[in-house]
């Protein structure tokens, strides 16, 4: 045995196997506790010391199995609400709602076996220590999170970085190491009290190892406490923005009798009279706010055009098609930018498609329907991110979840074309007023964090905001709110040291983690009994 653990950590390693996997089930459930909204980070530490301390007696395959397990744990409950999309028409799909929940947590559940069966090989293979297993079990996680995004389309939601939303000063270290740098940090800081087992009766070294995660959170304490001292938000001169949130119900939204008097509400309400200094120069509306193809119906653009600022536009979320050589028309989830003559004046396709909502992954094999109205599958955007549009400074346009690829966002912009702003338009509908909506709100505010650029996010539902480039709220409309908000563009930033080097930053730490927690062993290893 590598190590001496006193009895009330080894009795969690020897616990009968469907004893040891509740427990995994139930520390996974507890760490996600420290996701949005909830929010509660120090969780984080009994969850993932449990789960350290549950492998330490055990091969590999039990590890893998009790990775598993905890993984089943936090991806049920950080992604319960997924369910909520299978109620909007529940009498066709209901029946799915546990299935799809189960299933997908099921098979996220798998990085996290990834991340203890990888751990526990390093640790027989090597004989870590506790501190040492606990570094490589951070780099094996903040890994695992990395493959999430990229495997299958990618699905990064609820990286473990994401905790730290619930505090400006905390989530400002983004700017330098992006929001996996920030997993990688955290889990470290909450794995290493699992030192406690160790060491025997040598308190002062247990307690320091233990605890030496504290100095690494108050370092990004003080760091991001520094950056926000010097923070001052500016605007675009000349700019001012409103923001249209509709709350329209997902179970009305597509009714063919109600699409047209959707779009008058929304007329409507960039029509207010606004309680500003100065009226909007730009109005915002959500995603598939106009449920038609605009570039079909004349009399809907010169509708929309007449409800444009003088010298401005309507950007709006709208359905595009076209038909190919099989007269068989393709469709876009598309953004338009409308001129006061009625004019599309630009355009941008979604890129990133959320499978089973949008699209039906080999099509030819699975003859099931999506979740979103229609029979056609929708089509992946080929066309330039960022646009340039009259009176606004270049924009990165980002529809749903194209927010949360983090490295997806500027690919293959040079500096000199970097955007002024991040444009989020989105329908969170589908989740109604549960964790999905905040979750999603967490990664737009990293984004302006990472990039240091303003977030303007337009909701269908909730949650609307102004974001500034430190990822702090300036103004925003909660979830089942009706209602607008006019505010002016904030600045950009100089780009950040994360959006100089990305990934590189992470794979950086990822090395001296390696380095620390494998070589460094070897020159100071103890004896067990000791």
């Amino acid at each position: 045995m590598i190590f001496c653990p006193p009895n009330w950590a080894i009795s969690i390693s020897r616990l009968k196997p469907m004893h040891r996997k509740a427990v995994a089930l139930i520390m996974g459930a507890t760490a996600a506790v420290a996701l949005p909204p909830t929010s509660i980070v120090f969780f984080l530490i009994p969850a993932f010391t449990i789960l350290l301390w549950s492998i330490q007696e055990n091969s590999v395959r039990s590890a893998i199995a009790q990775g598993w397990w905890f993984g089943l744990g936090f991806f049920i409950a950080g992604f319960y609400w997924i369910s909520n999309a299978f109620q909007v028409d529940a009498e066709r799909y209901g029946w799915l709602a546990p299935f799809a929940v189960i299933g997908i947590a099921s098979f996220m559940a798998l990085y996290a076996a990834f991340a203890t069966g990888m751990t526990k090989w390093l640790s027989l293979r090597f004989k870590l220590l506790y501190w040492s297993q606990a570094l490589t079990f951070a780099v094996f996680w903040t890994f695992a999170e990395y493959l999430r995004g990229k495997l299958l389309t990618g699905l990064p939601w609820n990286l473990i970085g994401s905790v730290w939303v619930l505090s400006d000063t905390m989530m400002q270290s983004a700017a330098w190491i992006g929001v996996s740098g920030l997993s990688l940090v955290t889990i470290a800081a909450a794995c290493l009290p699992a030192s406690l087992a160790c060491y025997g009766n040598n308190n002062v070294k247990k307690w320091f190892i233990a605890l030496s995660g504290i100095f690494v959170i108050a370092l990004m304490f003080g760091a991001g406490t520094q950056r926000l001292a010097d923070a001052k938000t500016t605007n675009i001169e000349n700019v001012r923005l409103r923001l249209v949130q509709p709350n329209i119900p997902q179970h009305l939204k597509w009714l063919s009798n109600m699409r047209i008097q959707h779009v008058y509400k929304q007329l409507k309400m960039s029509q207010q009279p606004t309680n500003a200094t100065k009226a909007p120069t730009h109005v915002i509306w959500p995603e598939t706010a106009v449920p038609f193809d605009l570039a079909t119906s004349p009399f809907l653009k010169k509708l929309i055009g007449s409800a444009v600022p003088e010298g401005g536009l309507i950007i709006l979320g709208a359905i595009r098609s076209e038909a190919n050589t099989e007269r068989k028309p393709k469709l876009w989830n598309s953004l338009q930018a409308i001129s006061k003559t009625g004019s599309i004046v630009g355009s941008y396709d979604k890129k990133h498609l959320v499978p089973f909502g949008e699209y039906v992954p080999m099509r030819n094999i699975l003859s099931f329907s999506k979740l979103t109205t229609g029979r056609l599958d929708f089509s992946s955007g080929t066309g330039s991110r960022v646009l340039n549009l009259p009176g606004l400074p270049p924009v990165a346009v980002l529809i749903c979840y194209e927010i949360i690829f983090s490295e997806e966002i500027l690919r293959n912009t040079s500096e000199a074309s970097r955007p002024g702003w991040l444009l989020n338009i989105t329908n969170d509908a589908w989740f109604g007023n549960s964790a999905g909506p905040h979750q999603h709100f967490a990664a737009a505010r990293l984004r302006a964090v990472e990039y240091g650029l303003p977030v303007i996010r337009v909701a269908n539902t909730g949650i609307s905001a102004i974001i500034d480039p430190y990822g702090r709220t300036i103004k925003a409309l909660g979830t089942g709110q009706t209602g607008i908000i006019d505010f002016a563009l904030p600045s950009p930033l100089e780009p950040t040291f994360f959006s100089r080097f990305y990934s590189g930053i992470t794979w950086g730490l990822i090395l001296l983690v390696i380095i620390f927690s494998t070589i460094l062993p070897k020159v100071g290893r103890h004896n067990p009994r000791t």
